[in-house]
C-alpha cells in the first residue's frame, strides 16, 4: 500500500467533491472583482513579501485571480477544464483529485517563496531590480506571474496521460487525440521553461511539479488509480447495456405443444398430464388432444 492510499484511510472522508466545480466558482469571483474594481485584485495576489509582512490571507486569496482576461475562447477552455476535472475526479476518485490539485496550489506557493529568496542571492542579479524599485514594489510586480493557469495545465496533462485514445475536436472541426495534443502541450512548456528568465522557470517549474510528483507517487497504483481507464470505459458501457437491457421473465405456466404461456395469456389454464411420463404441462386446448408421452 503507497502512501496515498493511507492517507486516504484517513483523510478520505475530508476530500471535497466537485473541486473543479469550485475552482471554476472562484474563477467567476475574480471575474466579477476585476469588472467592479481590477485594482482590488491587487490585494489578493500571491506576493511573499506582503505574506511575510502580515497579509496572510494571499496565501488563499490567489486562486481568485483569473488565469487570463474573460473572453468567449475563455468561458470555452474553463468549460473544457471543468470537464476534464471531473472526469479525472471520477477515474482517480475524490481524494487523489484532491491531492493532484492541493498539490499543485502548494507548490505554486512554495515557488513564490523560493523566488523571493533567490531574489535576494547577488549572483542570480535580480537583487538589483530590488535595490532600484525597491523590495515592496518589485514583489508586487511579480507577484502577478502567480495563478492558476499551469495548474489548469497540469489537470490537462493529467489527463491526457489518463486517457490517451479519447478524441477531440480541435478548434470544433479538427479530430485529435488528446495524446498528441498533450506532447505538443508538454513540448510547448519544456521551450517556454527553457527560454523563460529565472522568474518564468521558477513559476512555470513549480505550478507543474504536481504532475511530475503525483505520477511518479502512483506510478505502482496504475498512474494513481484503482482502474485504468480501459476499465472505467468496460464499466460504464456494461452499465448503460444493463440499463437498456429489458429483464427476461419467467413464466409460470407453458403448454408444451404450442408455447402459449401465462405471461402472455393471464387468462388460459395450464394443467398438468398425469398420463405423460415427466413434468409437462399443457394448455386448455391440447391438454385433452395432445399425444401422452411415455
Amino acid at each position: 500500500m503507497n502512501l496515498l492510499n493511507k492517507l486516504e484511510r484517513k483523510l478520505g472522508r475530508y476530500a471535497i467533491p466537485n473541486l473543479s466545480l469550485y475552482l471554476i466558482l472562484c474563477y467567476g469571483c475574480g471575474y466579477l472583482i476585476s469588472l467592479i474594481n481590477s485594482s482590488f485584485l491587487n490585494y489578493l495576489t500571491l506576493n511573499p513579501y506582503l505574506i511575510l509582512h502580515g497579509q496572510v490571507w494571499r496565501l488563499f486569496t490567489w486562486i481568485l485571480i483569473p488565469p487570463t482576461r474573460l473572453d468567449f475562447w475563455t468561458i470555452i477552455m474553463l468549460y473544457f477544464y471543468y470537464s476534464i476535472g471531473t472526469n479525472l475526479e471520477r477515474t482517480w476518485g475524490v481524494f487523489y483529485y484532491n491531492v493532484y490539485l492541493f498539490m499543485g496550489m502548494f507548490f505554486t506557493v512554495l515557488g513564490s517563496f523560493l523566488l523571493m529568496a533567490v531574489s535576494y542571492i547577488p549572483a542570480v542579479g535580480l537583487n538589483a531590480s530590488i535595490q532600484l524599485y525597491g523590495a515592496p514594489y518589485y514583489f508586487a510586480i511579480i507577484s502577478q506571474s502567480f495563478s492558476t493557469y499551469y495548474i489548469n495545465m497540469s489537470i490537462f496533462l493529467g489527463f491526457a496521460v489518463t486517457f490517451p485514445e479519447v478524441q477531440v475536436l480541435l478548434m470544433f472541426i479538427i479530430p485529435i487525440k488528446v495524446k498528441w495534443m498533450g506532447i505538443a502541450y508538454g513540448i510547448l512548456l519544456l521551450v517556454d521553461l527553457i527560454q523563460s528568465p529565472i522568474i518564468g522557470r521558477i513559476v512555470i517549474g513549480t505550478s507543474l511539479l504536481n504532475f511530475v510528483v503525483f505520477f511518479l507517487m502512483t506510478r505502482s497504483a496504475q498512474i494513481g488509480m484503482r482502474i485504468s481507464p480501459r476499465q472505467v470505459k468496460r464499466r460504464r458501457d456494461f452499465n448503460r447495456e444493463t440499463r437498456k437491457a429489458r429483464p427476461v421473465s419467467i413464466s409460470k405456466h407453458k403448454c408444451a405443444i404450442c408455447g402459449k404461456n401465462s405471461e402472455d395469456n393471464p387468462e388460459a389454464e395450464f394443467r398438468f398430464c398425469s398420463k405423460c411420463n415427466g413434468n409437462y404441462e399443457y394448455c386448455q386446448d391440447h391438454l385433452f388432444t395432445h399425444t401422452h408421452v411415455k
